[in-house]
């Protein structure tokens, strides 16, 4: 029997590749809201995150969460993307 093949994604923080299911999700809906995706199915334009606040930072730091999501990221947004980022993760 064959084994199934497990999606990989990049961190957009660390750049680390790392199984889909141990990312988080950080989607920009077509209204433009940007917010944490659980479920990993909503529509709209994605990028993947280690489910730590560094690799949020990173990814502010560097811009590379702007350039995923094709957006800039209000600071309003960012610091509430860090609280359930620590919600996640408890």
């Amino acid at each position: 029997m064959r084994q199934r093949r497990v999606p990989q994604r990049t961190c957009v923080g660390c750049r680390q590749v790392r199984a889909k299911k141990e990312l988080v999700r950080i989607v920009r809906t077509p209204d433009g809201n940007v917010l944490v995706d659980p479920t990993g199915k909503a529509s709209g334009r994605g990028g993947y995150i280690c489910p730590s606040v560094t690799c949020l930072e990173q990814a502010v730091k560097t811009r590379s969460l702007d350039r995923a999501l094709q957006i800039a990221v209000p600071t309003a947004v960012v610091e509430q993307l860090r609280q359930q980022l620590q919600d996640v993760r408890q």
